[in-house]
């Protein structure tokens, strides 16, 4: 494909068991990730190249704010919440712990996020 993306990462959520024990990545063939994030970056890839290869769901971290993506046809559309975690408070708390992880460092940042998702998890 003419197309390129290179996010900051990129996952496969609801469609992980197509990918399982895959090597390489052909887009041409194999599912788009379900979900692509970019994080404070100077160049980010145009949401055309996304569009193009159809990812379902664009996460931008930027300027403290998380910005949700998701592709409505041929079309992405701002969203306040994520297709894949409804119900999760993502554009809440990813930039609540990103400024943890500036403040207090990455490793304390993920034990607080893991400790909150449990009791997330408890009281669902």
């Amino acid at each position: 494909m003419s197309v390129g993306i290179e996010p900051d990462d990129c996952f496969y959520i609801q469609n992980y068991q197509l990918m399982i024990g895959k090597d390489k990545i052909d887009l041409t063939v194999d599912h788009p990730p379900d979900l692509a994030i970019e994080i404070d970056v100077t160049s980010k890839t145009q949401i055309s190249a996304y569009q193009a290869l159809k990812v379902p769901e664009i996460w931008r971290y930027e300027s403290k704010n998380l910005e949700i993506n998701l592709l409505q046809g041929e079309q992405y559309i701002k969203s306040l919440t994520s297709a894949i975690f409804p119900g999760f408070p993502v554009n809440e708390i990813i930039p609540r712990f990103m400024e943890m992880a500036r403040t207090t460092g990455t490793s304390s940042a993920l034990r607080s996020f893991r400790q909150w998702l449990r009791e997330q998890i408890q009281n669902s």
